[in-house]
């Protein structure tokens, strides 16, 4: 028995920008994301080789968390384009039309949601399978319980490939991106310390705090560490607060138990009634199983 947890954000954005005709509505909305993040779960439902079972979707409403007040440049709803910030209801109303569960998180992250159930109910499945491309997602991969699907490029990473492609562990993920900055989330990182100086100080040191103030005890592969260790000396409170900021929380408001998750079907009045609200005669995929049929 498998866990999928969806980062309805992700699909949400990428439904926005696919290649694909928009789907305008009488009234002149545009609504060609959520039409595009419906079919991406139902054919996620159907797909036998994922064998869903039980499966919420994050979604980011607004995009807005606690940590825009840790920091004041993290990411808001700023340069949302304003055709896809309407659809953030519509696109969770639509997922329920299907018979999933959704997580709609305000003070917390959709990530923090799908960390959130990777702690909690990796030891209740078989497997925990977070769809997400996004690298913030790889702190909490469990070798054996929690992978990381990426639909896009169909590949699963489970930790050991996280480890080999990164050059780090996935508790380090946090001490990562605070080194070198995460750009989609506002995190600006270090001056000067790009990836390969990050994986070889802590793959020496393991943690922030670790890391030598004197650079003679770094690794001599680190290019410029006279420069660097003054950068980081300067900098080391920011650090830590930018490692802050990239954890992910793992007490989001999300379902108590794993039967709340059991996906029974999509229920055919509520299915109906969105593809009416849609102004749409069927979706593609269409469901192969409703609700009590």
């Amino acid at each position: 028995m498998r866990l999928h947890v969806v980062d309805g954000t992700f699909e949400l954005y990428r439904a926005h920008f696919a290649k694909r005709p928009d789907h305008v509505l009488k009234d002149g909305t545009n609504v060609k994301a959520t039409v595009g993040v419906m079919s991406s779960l139902l054919t996620l439902l159907q797909d036998t080789s994922e064998e869903v079972t039980h499966v919420a979707v994050a979604y980011d409403n607004p995009i807005v968390s606690f940590r825009n007040g840790l920091f004041d440049g993290y990411k808001t709803d700023e340069g949302v384009p304003p055709e896809l910030r309407a659809q953030f209801d519509l696109v969770e109303d639509a997922t329920r039309a299907l018979g999933i569960t959704v997580w709609s998180m305000d003070e917390f992250e959709a990530d923090d949601a799908m960390g959130s159930a990777a702690a909690r109910f990796k030891d209740q499945v078989d497997e925990v399978r977070i769809l997400s491309p996004d690298k913030d997602m790889g702190q909490c991969l469990v070798q054996g319980r929690v992978v990381m699907v990426d639909r896009i490029r169909n590949k699963v990473v489970d930790e050991a490939a996280f480890t080999a492609n990164r050059g780090i562990k996935p508790a380090q993920v946090p001490d990562w991106l605070a080194l070198t900055g995460d750009t989609a989330d506002g995190i600006p990182g270090l001056d000067g310390f790009g990836d390969k100086t990050a994986v070889a100080l802590l793959a020496a040191f393991g943690r922030l705090e670790d890391i030598p103030a004197q650079p003679s005890a770094w690794p001599t592969s680190v290019r410029g560490a006279a420069r660097l260790s003054v950068v980081l000396k300067a900098d080391r409170d920011a650090a830590m607060l930018y490692r802050k900021l990239a954890t992910l929380r793992t007490d989001a408001p999300i379902s108590k138990t794993l039967e709340e998750l059991r996906w029974q079907g999509v229920p055919r009045a509520a299915y109906a009634q969105m593809l009416q609200r849609l102004e749409l005669e069927t979706t593609r995929p269409a469901p192969h199983r409703f609700a009590g049929a």
